[in-house]
């Protein structure tokens, strides 16, 4: 798949940026279900970029493209240095995080308590597409703790649309920036789609994602009725087979989706260059346990992925060991 040219950027479908879970070998793998969906990689924050081991945080496999960074960070400079750096490596729109709650990006004044501050991002913004020519988009939720009114949502959306902001991506809850876990907020406050389609409607030319909540390809057909994109998260991650039809049901690519073994398949080489390079199975194999999600025999593949992966020496012949049969047509 490597030596295709790589995808033009196309916002219908997107897979949210999720810590610890959007690395480079999940990344890889995802690319192996859908050649259009636009991934993401996990939040990195100005400080690791600028302080940090660089390679580590923006490395990626040309595969994967169309592909976002998203950054976290509240400095212009800081952010539109960062942003250049990922222009250079190649990435394909760089995000700015304002959806996040936890304590610790708090604590580094950014993520989700920026919508409290919209002529900061909007500035952000500003100093990030004056330094790249890429996109520079904002993924952000529809309030914050109190501040969660309709007008000013608008306000902060027109305010980063004004910076010259390319597309929001709009996670359809409110965030609770104390009482509630990163995870609660995931799920404790309600979905307020409504709230995104009335944005839309306000701000007609500005590109808009919905996020929140979506798990099937059905869905994402009915929200691209009324919305220019959505973005899947969690279901992506642990039932990736859902990926598979997008690129015919929400692209328009006709061409036959792959066969689960036939992702397998292509995924082998990418794990013996890696292997070869130090990199442990186990990184790569915990990617994967959904491919075979509601299959009979997954539970035991996943069982034997789990319990071998970690093995010292561990190849892969162990991915291969104890497959579900394909299913039928």
């Amino acid at each position: 798949m490597s030596s295709l040219p790589a995808p033009v950027l196309d916002r219908r479908l997107s897979v949210a940026p999720m810590l610890d879970w959007t690395d480079r070998h999940c990344r890889y793998f995802l690319r192996l279900l859908s050649r259009y969906t636009l991934l993401y990689t996990e939040m990195v924050t100005t400080g690791a970029l600028i302080h940090g081991e660089r390679e580590r945080f923006l490395g990626f496999d040309p595969a994967e493209h169309p592909i976002a960074l998203q950054l976290g960070g509240s400095d212009p400079q800081d952010m539109a240095r960062c942003a250049r750096m990922g222009a250079d490596r190649g990435y394909d729109e760089i995000n700015i995080n304002v959806g996040c709650p936890s304590d610790r990006v708090q604590n580094g004044r950014f993520g989700a308590c920026l919508m409290a501050e919209p002529r900061l991002v909007a500035d952000c913004v500003a100093a990030m597409k004056d330094a790249v020519a890429v996109p520079v988009t904002v993924k952000t939720r529809i309030g914050i703790d109190d501040r969660d009114s309709y007008g000013e949502l608008l306000a902060f959306a027109g305010a980063v649309t004004d910076a010259g902001c390319d597309a929001l991506v709009v996670h359809a809850r409110k965030a609770w920036l104390a009482g509630l876990s990163p995870k609660e907020n995931r799920d404790i406050p309600p979905l307020r789609y409504d709230v995104v389609e009335q944005l839309k409607r306000d701000l007609p030319n500005q590109t808009i994602a919905i996020n929140g909540g979506i798990k099937t390809l059905d869905e994402t057909k009915r929200f691209l009725e009324t919305l220019d994109g959505v973005m899947i998260g969690r279901e992506a991650y642990h039932n990736p087979w859902i990926l598979a039809e997008a690129d015919r049901l929400i692209f328009g690519d006709a061409r036959r989706a792959p066969t689960r073994n036939e992702v397998l398949d292509a995924f082998l080489p990418y794990v013996e260059r890696e292997l070869a390079r130090g990199t442990p199975l186990s990184a790569m194999s915990r990617h994967i346990l959904g491919l075979f999600q509601g299959q009979p025999g997954a539970r035991a593949w996943r069982r034997h992925l789990s319990e071998q992966a970690h093995r010292p020496g561990a190849g892969t012949e162990v991915l291969t060991a104890k497959l579900p049969p394909e299913p039928r047509p």
